[in-house]
């Protein structure tokens, strides 16, 4: 049965990869319940399947057997325009690798989630601009990715994730990439979204000293 104040529900969630004699049961049986303010980290050695519970999370991977709800909607019950809605609604998602466009400013980057969804274009733009200040990039905003350090890709990155205003920001090794001193203004600028939001957090890191500043620590083997 649902928990209808969950964000995330994975209920006996499976994953199997199979190809010729090759055989990989990545899951199998997997329960998790993520509430609203939840904040966990999923660690875990490479190859562990931290990635791969986060894509089947978002819907952007079929489990082989289980379900995955979002606010009690089984994600993978819907078809690929009531998955994106829904995506867009309630989950922002981060990568280690940014996935930003080049070609836009960082300005039209974080405001690409709203204009997809037919948001007016000004209001779409005032909104990205209000979360790249929020993120410490107002002298930024025209910028090009070429501009930019990997620190303040990154930065934009999360910017986007936020300006649908999400229920949950996924993100997968979000400091990967980054040097120590930077990986660490990105753990505070997460933690302080969190105070100001709410916003429940599920990251999948390598890092210790992350995790150590979440709620919850999901360890994968």
């Amino acid at each position: 049965m649902s928990n209808n104040s969950a964000v995330i529900e994975c209920n006996k969630l499976g994953k199997v990869y199979q190809d010729g004699e090759l055989y990989a049961e990545v899951l199998k049986d997997f329960n998790l319940t993520v509430e609203p303010g939840a904040k966990l980290a999923v660690v875990g050695a490479s190859g562990s399947g931290k990635s791969t519970l986060l894509h089947m999370i978002g819907g952007l991977d079929k489990p082989t057997s289980g379900k995955v709800l979002v606010f009690g909607q089984d994600i993978n019950n819907l078809g690929a325009n009531a998955q994106g809605q829904l995506r867009n609604k309630y989950l922002g998602f981060v990568y280690q690798f940014h996935h930003l466009l080049p070609e836009f400013t960082a300005l039209e980057n974080v405001a690409m989630p709203l204009l997809i969804r037919g948001d007016v274009v000004a209001n779409a733009k005032n909104e990205a601009h209000q979360l790249l200040e929020q993120v410490g990039l107002a002298t930024r905003v025209k910028h090009r990715l070429s501009e930019l350090s990997g620190g303040e890709r990154q930065r934009v990155a999360i910017a986007r994730s936020l300006v649908t205003r999400p229920a949950c920001l996924i993100a997968d090794e979000p400091t990967g990439n980054l040097d120590h001193k930077t990986a660490e203004t990105i753990y505070d600028l997460l933690e302080q979204i969190h105070q100001e939001t709410k916003i429940s957090l599920i990251i999948a890191t390598h890092d210790l000293s992350l995790a150590s500043r979440m709620g919850d620590t999901l360890r994968m083997e």
